[in-house]
């Protein structure tokens, strides 16, 4: 199966020799839906920002769809692949659909009025959509930050705490439309989330770091059976405990 994430001996030493990444390997396959795991300070963001080639690796390699994203040849990878984070603010003053026809623009969508009718149904913020962004809630930025992931119809998708200040009844609607669209479309996912019981729902495979290092990797069943506990949440809080001693 092709591997659209290929990740070799990733490693990144910040200022003041702060290592968040050490030497980590891994791959992604076309399809799957991989969770990257952690307890805050794991590497997880860092590694997630490399791979977007926002912030350049202290040694190592990543291949997105075969090409360095750090090379000229990006701009081939960045029409392919799209990114949300609750931590990342869209422009406060213009409206959700001024928004979302920004980078429908960027990322030249066809039927770019009709798409964006369509997503903001999807998210349940059809009424709103002349809203400036300033009057939403968190939870409303959150699914405009879906909405604007979804335009391109990335192959492959990072999603960083999707759910993370959604209620439950549209972090459960969030998650049944990822599983669908993973399904249908063969969209390739990067998630990461604090959220263990939607890690053990979602993802294919889980790769757990800790101090910037990968503990364990594999199916979640297979991870809790090779720590001997029954919930990812119970393996996390004893992860994290024994990272703080």
């Amino acid at each position: 199966m092709e591997r659209v994430v290929q990740v070799e001996g990733l490693r990144k030493v910040f200022d003041a020799g702060v290592v968040a990444v050490d030497g980590i390997s891994f791959h992604i396959s076309r399809g799957e839906i991989v969770g990257l795991l952690g307890p805050n300070g794991a590497g997880k963001t860092t590694t997630l920002h490399i791979l977007l080639g926002l912030i350049t690796p202290t040694s190592g390699s990543v291949r997105i769809f075969g090409t360095d994203p750090f090379s000229r040849q990006r701009g081939s990878i960045l029409e392919r692949i799209n990114f949300t984070s609750p931590y990342v603010s869209l422009p406060y003053s213009l409206t959700l659909r001024e928004n979302l026809r920004v980078f429908a623009g960027l990322y030249n969508i066809r039927d770019a009025e009709e798409k964006i009718d369509e997503l903001l149904n999807m998210f349940g913020l059809s009424d709103i959509g002349d809203e400036p962004v300033r009057r939403l809630s968190s939870g409303q930025i959150t699914r405009l930050g879906l909405a604007k992931a979804l335009l391109n119809e990335p192959e492959l998708l990072f999603l960083d705490e999707p759910t993370a200040s959604l209620d439950p009844l549209m972090a459960e609607r969030t998650r049944r439309l990822l599983i669908d669209i993973n399904r249908s479309r063969g969209m390739t996912i990067l998630y990461t989330s604090h959220n263990m019981k939607e890690m053990e729902e979602l993802c294919h495979r889980i790769i757990f770091l800790n101090k910037g290092r990968i503990i364990a990797e594999g199916s979640p069943q297979e991870i809790l059976e090779r720590y001997g506990e029954e919930e990812l949440e119970r393996l996390f809080l004893r992860i994290a405990e024994e990272g703080e001693r």
